[in-house]
C-alpha cells in the first residue's frame, strides 16, 4: 500500500490482511471461498496465490466447524482470521462463539488466550434476501468475553483490522458490506485511534448523532442537511460496540444537550437502547430532550424491493433530529 493511496474499504481490508500475513507466520485466513475465488465480495482476492493454501484456507460450508477449528488453532499458538460469508450465516457457529470462544479465557482463569478474529460482512443496502443483510451485533455484544468493532471508512478498516489481529482476545469484526466498493479513501499512515475509541468526525453544538458502520455516512448526510436549516449537528463514529466508549459520547452530549443514536439493526433491544440508558444516567442534567433512537424495524429483513423502506435512511434520521429539537 503506497503512502497516500486511496482505497475502497474492501481493498483496505485486503491490504490489512496481506500485511498481517507478511508480518506474522502464525496468522491464517480461513473461510468459505476465501482462497481461489477471493471471497464472494473479492475481499481476500489474491491472498491464497501469494501466501499458499496452508495459510489462506478454503473451508467446507460449515460455520460451526470453521470457528471450532479456529479455536483449536488459537490454542496451538496461531492467530486465525475467520471469514463468515454473510451475516446471517454466522448462527450455526453461535454456540462455538458464545460458549467456547468467549468463555475460554475466564474458564481457564486467564491462562488461555484465544486471539481469533471473526470477520462478518453485515447490514443491508445490497438488494439481497434475508440471511444476507442482517445486523446481529447486539446478539454478540451481550456476551461477555467478545470484543465487537466495526469500521466506517477505509483507514479504520485497515488499521482496526490490524489491531484486532494483534489482540489476544477474540474480536468480532463487522464489515459494512454496502460500503465495500464505495469511493476510495486515503488510509492514514499510522493508527488513527485506539481500537475501542469513538471519534468525533464532525463537530456541532445543537445535537449529537452517534452511529457506526454503514449508518455513519447517513449521519453525515443528515448533518449536512441540518446545516442548511441552521442546525449544528455533531457526528460521532462509535467504531466499537463492545466495549462502547461512553466517555466520548458523554462529553459530546454535555456540549450539545441532545442525542440521536442511529443503527441499521432493529431499534428494539438494539445497541442504541444501552447507549440511551447509559447516557440518560450520565447526562441527566445536561439533556434538553430524551435520547432518541433511529434504526430498523422489529421485523424480518424484507425483500429487496422494499429494502429502502426498512433501512434508516436520511429522512428517518432527519425526523429523529426534528423530534429531538422540538423539546
Amino acid at each position: 500500500m503506497a503512502p497516500g493511496e486511496k482505497l475502497p474499504i474492501a481493498k483496505a481490508i485486503n491490504s490489512s490482511l496481506r500485511k498481517a500475513l507478511e508480518n506474522d507466520p502464525k496468522v491464517l485466513v480461513m473461510g468459505e471461498d476465501v482462497g481461489k475465488l477471493g471471497g464472494v465480495f473479492r475481499v481476500t482476492d489474491g491472498l491464497q496465490k501469494d501466501f499458499g493454501e496452508d495459510r489462506v484456507i478454503d473451508t467446507p460450508l460449515a460455520e460451526s466447524g470453521i470457528v471450532g477449528t479456529a479455536i483449536g488453532l488459537a490454542l496451538r499458538g496461531y492467530r486465525p482470521v475467520v471469514e463468515i460469508q454473510f451475516d446471517g450465516f454466522v448462527f450455526p457457529a453461535y454456540d462455538q462463539i458464545v460458549t467456547q470462544l468467549a468463555k475460554m479465557h475466564a474458564r481457564a482463569l486467564g491462562k488461555i488466550k484465544l486471539p481469533v478474529v471473526i470477520r462478518i460482512p453485515y447490514a443491508g443496502g445490497i438488494g439481497a434476501v434475508e440471511h444476507h443483510s442482517e445486523s446481529p451485533e447486539a446478539l454478540f455484544a451481550h456476551v461477555a468475553g467478545l470484543k465487537i468493532v466495526t469500521p466506517a471508512n477505509s483507514s479504520d478498516a485497515y488499521w482496526m483490522l490490524q489491531q484486532a489481529i494483534e489482540c489476544d482476545d477474540p474480536v468480532i469484526f463487522f464489515e459494512p458490506k454496502s460500503r465495500y466498493w464505495g469511493k476510495g479513501e486515503e488510509v492514514a499512515q499510522g493508527i488513527p485511534a485506539p481500537l475501542h475509541r469513538a471519534r468525533v468526525i464532525r463537530e456541532g453544538t445543537d445535537l449529537t448523532i452517534a452511529s457506526y458502520g454503514p449508518t455513519v455516512r447517513t449521519a453525515l448526510q443528515a448533518a449536512d442537511a441540518s446545516a442548511e436549516e441552521g442546525r449544528s449537528v455533531e457526528v460521532l463514529d462509535l467504531r466499537s460496540i463492545s466495549p462502547i466508549d461512553f466517555d466520548t459520547i458523554q462529553a459530546s452530549v454535555e456540549r450539545t444537550g441532545r442525542l440521536v443514536v442511529v443503527h441499521e439493526a432493529p431499534v428494539f433491544f438494539g445497541s442504541g437502547a444501552e447507549i440511551a440508558a447509559r447516557i440518560t444516567e450520565r447526562c441527566f442534567y445536561h439533556l434538553e430532550a430524551p435520547v432518541l433512537r433511529v434504526g430498523g424495524f422489529h421485523a424480518p429483513y424484507p425483500p429487496a424491493r422494499v429494502e429502502e423502506e426498512y433501512l434508516p435512511g436520511l429522512d428517518r434520521v432527519l425526523d429523529g433530529i426534528d423530534r429531538a429539537m422540538a423539546y
